[in-house]
């Protein structure tokens, strides 16, 4: 249950927390590491592993995400050669086992997108002429003939819809008074372009699942990893502080932490983030660069220092005396801007992965009609994440204000 109490980085919080509360807060993710890769272990991992060992990885992740904050934020009290060797490799092992679980959501995210925008309201099965119109834009870019390549995408799109080909040119002037039956041959059309846009967003982002799954396990089976997790396991036992650790208040550091956060969000366009459908998210959108949106950057920015936001707070929080069990409101709050900028990651890898398939070479019209539709929801999604951001800020800066 939610309680009402100091924040725990406040000077009047209670009594101060020191080294010891940061060796014991290392200690306890040390050994959550550690069993996660004994359950990872004993569950195995088959082609596209288990939930089991899903399940391990991400805890995995989470608890080196929070050693490796923990050396971050508090490094003046710990030995630095250690923290500048340590904090690479777990971000390395974070990063390589959360491409898998990334490259599935995704996929997921992508397809549902596509199907609600195309007016379904399930995951429809791909019918046989879709699938064979994806195999066809999926291996475009390996044609030789561009004419052969256009009349394969032309007649698939024909087997599954019943209707004619894709038309290759301009819309004519009289397309507003077209008759019922002309309308419902372009619906089909580009229905058939939606299934087929899904067909090759699938084989895209499982190929590089597949290849994430691979890379994880043989990440974890390397003498890289074996050296990472022997220095956690010296980590649950032996913490390397320095000596001036045990009598120094770990909440100035904290609260730098905290610093930091607001000043980077001081510097976001929050202004505009505060009117949804500002368009914002959208500039840019037709650039033939493929780098990610330079507008996005700041944003995940944000996101990285908000996570050590939280988990500096809980760093300290677990060392107060007399702290309620529980989640505090702050820690909801953060939480509810956190998952909105993780929301605003997603879709921006999203449209970005759209972005990339249309790129594709001499798939159908149809197709790369509605990849660009995708793209421009994702964008939207973006702006729709950054305005529940800027919500859930503001109501987190007006608590400070009353306090």
């Amino acid at each position: 249950m939610a309680q009402r109490h100091l924040d725990p980085t406040d000077p009047m919080a209670g009594p101060a927390p020191t080294g010891d509360a940061l060796a014991g807060y290392l200690r306890a993710q040390a050994t959550e590491f550690l069993r996660a890769l004994r359950l990872h272990r004993e569950t195995g991992s088959g082609a596209n592993g288990s939930e089991g060992s899903a399940e391990a990885a991400r805890a995995l992740r989470r608890s080196a995400r929070r050693i490796s904050a923990g050396l971050h934020t508090f490094q003046p009290l710990l030995d630095t050669d250690w923290c500048e060797g340590m904090r690479p490799e777990l971000a390395w092992v974070s990063g390589t086992l959360a491409m898998e679980h990334a490259y599935t959501a995704r996929l997921e995210r992508l397809l549902s997108a596509l199907h609600r925008l195309s007016g379904s309201t399930a995951l429809p099965a791909h019918p046989a002429g879709a699938t064979a119109g994806a195999r066809a834009d999926a291996t475009a870019g390996t044609r030789t003939d561009p004419a052969a390549g256009a009349r394969a995408d032309s007649a698939a799109g024909s087997r599954a819809a019943g209707a004619a080909p894709v038309p290759q040119r301009a819309a004519p002037r009289d397309a507003g008074l077209r008759t019922p039956q002309a309308a419902a041959q372009e619906r089909g059309n580009l229905t058939v372009g939606a299934a087929k846009a899904g067909a090759l967003l699938d084989r895209q982002l499982t190929l590089a699942r597949t290849r994430a799954h691979s890379t994880a396990l043989q990440a974890l089976g390397s003498s890289r990893f074996h050296a990472i997790a022997d220095k956690v396991a010296v980590l649950a036992s032996e913490v390397p502080l320095t000596r001036s650790a045990a009598t120094t208040d770990l909440r100035p550091l904290a609260t730098a932490a905290k610093d930091r956060l607001t000043n980077a969000v001081a510097a976001l366009p929050l202004v505009t983030a505060g009117h949804p459908y500002n368009a914002a998210a959208l500039i840019h959108g037709l650039s033939p660069d493929t780098v990610p949106h330079p507008q996005d950057a700041p944003w995940h920015q944000v996101r990285l220092l908000l996570r050590l936001h939280r988990y500096a707070r809980e760093t300290v929080r677990g060392a107060l005396r007399g702290e309620p069990d529980g989640t505090s409101v702050v820690d909801l709050r953060l939480l509810s801007a956190g998952q909105a900028l993780n929301r605003h990651r997603d879709a921006s890898e999203a449209s970005a992965a759209a972005a990339q398939a249309a790129r594709t070479p001499r798939i159908a019209p149809a197709t790369a009609y509605a990849l660009g539709v995708l793209h421009a929801d994702q964008r939207h999604e973006v702006e729709a994440a950054r305005f529940a951001f800027q919500q859930a800020w503001q109501k987190e800066a007006e608590a400070v204000s009353t306090r």
